[in-house]
């Protein structure tokens, strides 16, 4: 029997990591991320995530870094604030695991990708009397396959950001109600 779930925005990010000089890693996290999670543990495959994120809600830890992450250059936050996730395909890979296939929509270029899942998790039931759930999951993406191509040339040589882009999301999922007739 299908499950409708909603993400807990208050609860849930959307993370991620791209290497800097060459050196080390710079981190970064949305954590305005709202859509709807469809799961029918009996049938996987039938199965379906929409997720959106406000490309707004940018946090690096640096607001000059944050303001550059979101301009002309990067993700154009003003002409595209929205980052958007549909689900294709949905396969069971082990217990607990999947890999969900589906078209991730960031600066304006829409390209499939896919998400590696950990979860659900069992379910539980919050102060609030709300039944949740939780899951993980992550993928990489070349960011020039999304447009976002603006780099530096080092005076040492290589680049000032790699091309892959590391994303790890969080999520909270409270269950929807069935409605009665």
């Amino acid at each position: 029997m299908k499950q409708t779930f909603t993400i807990d925005p208050a609860h849930s990010s959307a993370n991620f990591s791209i290497r800097h000089l060459m050196i080390t890693n710079v981190r970064g996290s949305f954590s305005n991320v709202t859509g709807t999670v469809v799961y029918d543990p009996a049938n996987p495959s039938d199965s379906s995530i929409q997720a959106e994120i406000d490309a707004n809600s940018l946090s690096t830890g640096d607001a000059q870094r944050d303001g550059h992450v979101k301009s002309p250059e990067f993700l154009h936050v003003e002409q595209h604030p929205k980052i958007t996730f549909q689900s294709t395909k949905v396969e069971k890979t082990g217990d607990g695991e999947f890999k969900v296939t589906g078209n991730l929509t960031l600066h304006g270029t829409s390209k499939p990708v896919v998400l590696t899942i950990d979860g659900p998790t069992a379910e539980t039931k919050d102060p609030w009397g709300n039944i949740r759930v939780g899951a993980s999951a992550t993928a990489k993406i070349k960011r020039s396959d999304f447009g976002v191509v603006w780099n530096a040339t080092l005076e040492t040589g290589g680049v000032a950001l790699s091309d892959d882009l590391k994303i790890e999301l969080e999520l909270s999922l409270v269950k929807q109600q069935a409605a009665t007739a």
